[in-house]
């Protein structure tokens, strides 16, 4: 038995953005969002389900998955595998607009409904936080006096996630369990409730078509592509500029991300310049 490795955005949104994935998507939000009053989610609508012809390309390191709950909240949910400068900018910005566009002209500001931006990460993005789970909200700094709830950001940090098979006692515990090992299981756990077994069906590369199992394959390949060269750039790069100071460490590195045909993006997030500053100091040979 061989399962999708839930971590990229084909198998994400196959599982949790499928037509038929409502109940799943219902369980795990449940296990991660802490609403107030002890809400739980009942029902909502998967906006954009799965849909093999718009998942081919290779630029992007995610696909959301976008729902709205009954009470109007809308929800987007991203699988986040690569991280690169701005990611916490983008996530900001595509949680306000998604806030702002529900407003058509002449509509008044009480419509506006609340929009959370769950994001699980396969990389640790707050280093000087243990939690496993950030969560913001617009508070008043001194007293914490919550300004508004409709704005509400959710960092889920897959590497601080640790515990074994015999350690899930939770319904979130089994979930993320889920998320971060399938691609490496041969067999379904044991113990698990009907959601999470539905999944795991779901994942099974038996039940999958002949496209659905190469374009999984390619981007879990892709996305593998990309690490390594990183690493291998900023290694190289390192190696080769540690007696040269920090500037032709970066000179280095921009050569062999070049080289390699990292995209710019992904340049940019190892050296920290701009696009143009970039440019500016590649090779003319290249």
């Amino acid at each position: 038995m061989k399962f999708l490795d839930i971590k990229t955005d084909f198998a994400f949104k196959k599982v949790f953005g499928s037509a038929d994935s409502k109940d799943l998507l219902i369980s795990f939000l449940n296990s991660v969002i802490e609403f107030d009053n002890h809400q739980t989610i009942t029902d909502l609508t998967i906006v954009d389900p799965y849909s093999i012809p718009l998942l081919k390309g290779m630029k992007d390191t995610f696909v959301d998955v976008k729902a709205e709950l009954s009470d109007d909240t809308r929800v987007i949910i991203e699988m986040q595998v690569l991280n690169h400068e701005g990611l916490e900018k983008r996530i900001l910005y595509n949680a306000a607009k998604n806030y702002s566009i529900q407003l058509k002209k002449g509509d008044a500001y009480h419509l506006l409904n609340p929009v959370i931006a769950l994001t699980i990460t396969d990389f640790t993005l707050f280093k000087n936080s243990d939690e496993l789970i950030n969560r913001f909200k617009l508070l008043e700094k001194k007293r914490f006096i919550e300004y508004s709830d409709d704005i509400e950001l959710i960092f889920i940090e897959l590497p601080k996630f640790n515990k074994t098979e015999p350690e899930l006692t939770s319904i979130q515990d089994k979930w993320l369990y889920f998320i971060k090992n399938a691609g490496s299981l041969d067999y379904i756990p044991k113990n698990l409730n009907q959601e999470l077994e539905k999944a795991f069906n779901i994942a099974n590369e038996a039940n999958l078509s002949e496209e659905e199992l190469d374009l999984q394959h390619k981007k879990r390949d892709w996305i593998y592509i990309q690490k390594s060269s990183i690493e291998l750039a900023t290694k190289t790069g390192l190696e080769q500029g540690l007696e040269q100071g920090e500037w032709n460490v970066n000179m280095k590195i921009i050569e062999n991300a070049y080289r390699m045909g990292l995209p710019m993006q992904t340049i940019i997030a190892l050296t920290g310049l701009d696009e143009e500053k970039i440019m500016s100091l590649l090779p003319k040979k290249l």
